[in-house]
């Protein structure tokens, strides 16, 4: 089996407000995978769903493997203390927290603390380690890098790869387009209920168009076009400034971003 995760006509509704209209979703084995929606598309609910923290009105979920779960939030004890919680979920998961996996994560750094004193990212990577006690196969992270400073991103991040390079499948949520971007091998966006698009960057990419944004610089300013045909588009532009006699300074190319694209699918409309 090379899934990790197959979700097929996957409903929930609370009361007459039906959130998920049938969602299918798979997640092969081994990749990180990020679930992407605007506030309300119904991501968390899917989320929970597939977790087995909220129960759904309909559908199959098949999951190969043990899970790990990174909550956004937990419901920790104010005065445990950080490696107080390691050792009880140690316990109830009957397993040995891997001492590496503690020290990469910095939780050694709270044996002292109390939860109640820990900064939010302090928090975000004790979660992350108590999530990981079990060796799950497949790991939820729920906005991993949410309160961490620049530093503490791009450690979390590598620690993500190196967990993607161990066999273990990620699926995470979040609003950090750039972090998505550099993680992510496959991305689903969930839009009214349903998944509006599955696959990767680069099909993304394609599916909404060879979108481009052009920066023409003169000694007036610099304009900033968008545009799907460059070829065509840009001749057209810089044949208009020759026609008003304006000395061009520099010329910038680029591809649309991953949240430009995401948007145009999303919200169904231009950004």
């Amino acid at each position: 089996m090379t899934e990790a995760l197959q979700v097929n006509g996957l409903r929930k509704s609370y009361g007459k407000n039906e959130v998920l209209k049938g969602v299918d979703l798979c997640v092969r084995r081994g990749d990180i995978f990020a679930l992407l929606g605007v506030n309300g598309a119904g991501k968390t609910t899917a989320l929970e769903c597939i977790e087995g923290l909220r129960k759904c009105d309909g559908g199959n979920i098949s999951i190969s493997g043990r899970m790990g779960i990174q909550l956004q939030s937990a419901s920790l004890p104010a005065h445990i203390k950080g490696m107080e919680a390691v050792h009880l979920f140690a316990k109830w998961n009957r397993a040995a927290a891997d001492a590496s996996m503690l020290a990469a994560l910095g939780v050694n750094s709270l044996v002292d603390k109390q939860y109640q004193e820990m900064s939010a990212g302090q928090k975000r990577r004790l979660h992350l380690a108590l999530a990981l006690i079990s060796d799950p196969d497949i790991v939820f992270l729920d906005e991993p890098t949410a309160g961490l400073d620049v530093e503490g991103r791009i450690s979390l991040h590598e620690y993500i790869r190196t967990l993607k390079a161990q066999g273990k499948t990620i699926l995470l949520a979040s609003h950090d387009m750039a972090e998505v971007e550099s993680l992510c091998d496959s991305i689903a966006i969930l839009k009214d209920g349903r998944i509006a698009f599955s696959g990767t960057v680069n099909e993304l990419t394609e599916a909404v168009g060879k979108h481009y944004n052009i920066s023409i610089k003169t000694s007036q300013g610099t304009e900033t076009f968008e545009a799907d045909n460059i070829g065509e588009s840009l001749i057209s532009i810089l044949k208009g400034y020759r026609e008003k006699r304006m000395d061009i300074q520099d010329v910038q190319v680029d591809r649309g971003s991953l949240e430009q694209h995401f948007v145009r699918i999303a919200r169904g409309r231009k950004e």
